[in-house]
């Protein structure tokens, strides 16, 4: 994507000074003395990009995979192919606004546009806070249900612990330690890859998915493709993706304790930067579409064959059988405790910053409570928020496509804002969109303008 934004300074302006600080601080360099391999290099870079992708697979991705890939078959394998570079460009032009300006979308939101449109945005993302509430439930239930399945008891007891439990954690300051831990845990739903070699899989039948020869009309398919939608275009993730960015850049020496953006580095570290930044983003989200392709297939090709409703995790966990036998269930376990225990606090701190930061307020994670009440005040809310509303719900599956749906129905009005961010020269100065990124960006707006129209259709009469 060498054309995502005009690396070129505009007319009038000088190259940024070589006077300036080399600070790469980007995982590109080994420390003094020592020369580290390609791959460390590679894998010390990964960063906010890797945990949005791998946050993006949470328990409701999942479930919402299962679901098609056990009501349809291959007939949405389509949507892997289709929705990588709509991924890869939103949360790229998403990452770019926070090295560009050192600012979350939130407090970009709050320089950009003036008053009536900034209650307007208030609004919306109070509204999100709602829907990421409902999600991070839903993902509370999944990690109980993984835990009623290993036989450590009952799922509810579980969810509420792991409520509880992320909530202090995230109080504490313990997110570093959480997101290093459990980001890896998510490598377990690679087991879904593993089945395409080992069950007996269609491969002409899957290209044809593919292909998006199977596409079906009905309302109840077009249902499952805005969830499909939300749950890969997340309005959250806009959100996360930003202000985790900005998180990084605050430990970067050149700044101290505030973030600085790209035009305060020297030329070849901003390069630097804004090519990690792509590489960590685009690995993200290369590694979440492999994912959802792996077990739309791997579910088509067992639990698809008979038609099967996917009502619980133990359904969805029969799709690895046919590899590991009574195993399968450990591993899919696995699978939905350690994304689910990855995307809550993701759910709960992505609003929170995004709310925080648009009335201008302080917020992070790197900020002591006292420092930060509305973050961590809103972040609290939504944590219990979730709790509660996991103890009396009791269709989990059917919750976690419901909250993927809303979140499809949610990212229209979040993708203009953050298309009018990130063209904004004065903001965004000659880090602003380019032609790639404009185009990719305004067509995945307008694809997820019609998409949250369906959405409001197919929830509202219940033809989903």
């Amino acid at each position: 994507m060498s054309s995502v934004e005009s690396t070129e300074p505009e007319s009038g302006e000088t190259q940024a000074s070589n006077s300036k600080p080399d600070n790469s601080s980007g995982g590109d360099q080994a420390p003094s003395g020592a020369k580290r391999s390609p791959i460390r290099r590679f894998l010390g870079l990964l960063g906010p990009g890797l945990v949005t992708g791998s946050a993006d697979d949470d328990p409701s991705g999942i479930a919402t995979y299962a679901q098609a890939g056990a009501t349809f078959s291959n007939g949405m394998l389509w949507t892997a192919p289709v929705t990588l570079p709509m991924m890869m460009a939103v949360q790229e032009i998403c990452d770019r606004t926070a090295l560009a300006t050192g600012d979350s979308l939130g407090r970009l939101a709050r320089r950009k546009f003036s008053r009536k449109p900034r209650v307007a945005i208030a609004i919306l993302i109070v509204a999100l806070l709602g829907a990421n509430t409902l999600n991070a439930a839903a993902d509370l239930m999944a990690i109980g249900q993984g835990m009623e399945m290993l036989g450590a008891g009952p799922s509810h007891l579980w969810s509420a612990i792991a409520g509880v439990g992320i909530g202090v954690a995230l109080m504490v300051g313990g997110f570093d330690i959480i997101s290093k831990t459990f980001k890896w845990l998510c490598m377990a739903l690679l087991a879904y890859v593993a089945v395409l070699f080992v069950a007996k899989v269609d491969w002409g039948d899957v290209v044809a998915g593919t292909l998006g020869l199977q596409f079906r009309f009905g309302w109840d398919y077009l249902g499952l493709i805005v969830a499909i939608l939300g749950t890969t275009i997340s309005p959250y993730l806009f959100f996360w993706q930003s202000a985790q960015r900005v998180e990084e850049l605050r430990d970067d020496d050149l700044g101290g304790d505030n973030a600085v953006g790209l035009d305060d580095n020297s030329a070849s570290a901003a390069h630097r930067k804004l090519r990690n930044a792509r590489a960590d983003v685009f690995t993200g989200m290369f590694f979440s579409v492999l994912v959802m392709f792996a077990i739309i297939a791997a579910t088509a090709s067992t639990l698809g064959k008979n038609g099967t409703d996917v009502k619980t995790a133990a359904d969805a966990a029969r799709a690895l059988e046919p590899m590991l036998g009574p195993a399968a269930k450990f591993l899919f376990a696995a699978g939905f405790i350690g994304s689910g225990i990855l995307a809550v606090p993701v759910l709960a701190a992505a609003g929170s910053a995004g709310l925080a930061g648009l009335l201008g307020k302080q917020w992070g994670f790197d900020r002591r409570p006292s420092k930060a009440r509305t973050f961590y005040v809103l972040l609290g809310v939504g944590t219990v928020g979730g709790v509660i509303i996991s103890l009396f719900v009791s269709d989990p599956i059917g919750l976690l496509v419901l909250s993927a749906i809303i979140n499809g129905i949610a990212a229209a009005p979040f993708l203009i804002v953050t298309m009018l961010i990130s063209r904004d020269k004065d903001l965004m100065g000659k880090y602003r969109n380019g032609r790639l990124a404009a185009t990719l960006g305004w067509s995945t707006t307008a694809i997820m303008v019609v998409a949250g129209a369906v959405g409001i259709w197919t929830t509202v009469t219940g033809s989903a």
